[in-house]
């Protein structure tokens, strides 16, 4: 461990810390418009509702069970950022929800609610781009993706992004989650916002000379 944290640098490991600051902050915003998370947030909250756990002790065990898929078979992706994504995440996000709620409340028209969604996809965004970005290790779930991508090559991320997606957002729905604007726009609609903060912002900061892959960079969790 010493000589991991030797190995990497400080400045990526604080840009990391304050991407998943912006990415809870982001999931509790689309949390707080009552219209959907990305699918696996939400797939992550009906599953607490329904086991009578706390949505960020649940999301810990979950991606105690995804840590060892990812252990096993994309241990490349394996870094500081898996383990403050996979155990810090959850309390951020429900930090930030209880905060809103005590500040705002709910908001209760459709346009804020739709505004409140927008929001949280421009934070969620800007979350994920300095997260990932980073590149010092990649959350259980968004490693799903990838570890499939390399495995079967002949199909790209983008489908293999999909397909996760798409399961948990049907887990989701069974378990009576909401799906809403919120995930279709997080399933969607993220992409391009989070290259536009690589590009535009984080790239400038790490002073990389190019984009990082779009590819790695369109996941949320």
């Amino acid at each position: 461990m010493k000589r991991y944290m030797n190995s990497v640098d400080p400045k990526r490991l604080i840009i990391m810390l304050i991407g998943n600051v912006f990415l809870g902050m982001g999931i509790s915003i689309f949390k707080l418009s009552g219209m959907g998370n990305d699918p696996f947030s939400g797939m992550v909250m009906a599953l607490a509702d329904s086991s009578g756990l706390a949505y960020a002790n649940f999301l810990i065990l979950l991606n105690l069970v995804l840590f060892v898929i990812e252990f096993i078979t994309g241990r490349k992706y394996i870094g500081a950022g898996t383990f403050v994504n996979a155990i810090l995440l959850g309390y951020i996000a429900t930090f930030f929800h209880s905060t809103w709620l005590e500040l705002l409340g709910e908001p209760q028209l459709l346009w804020q609610r739709v505004v409140t969604v927008a929001i949280g996809v421009v934070i969620c965004s800007f979350g994920v781009s300095m997260y990932q970005t980073s590149d010092v290790g990649i959350a259980p779930y968004d490693s799903l993706s990838l570890i499939m991508r390399n495995k079967f090559p002949a199909i790209s991320y983008f489908w293999h992004r999909m397909f996760t997606d798409a399961f948990c957002a049907l887990i989701c729905f069974l378990f009576g989650g909401i799906i809403g604007l919120g995930t279709l726009v997080s399933a969607l609609g993220l992409g391009p916002i989070i290259h536009f903060f690589n590009v535009s912002f984080t790239n400038k900061l790490l002073a990389k000379k190019g984009p990082p892959a779009k590819e790695d960079s369109i996941s949320l969790s």
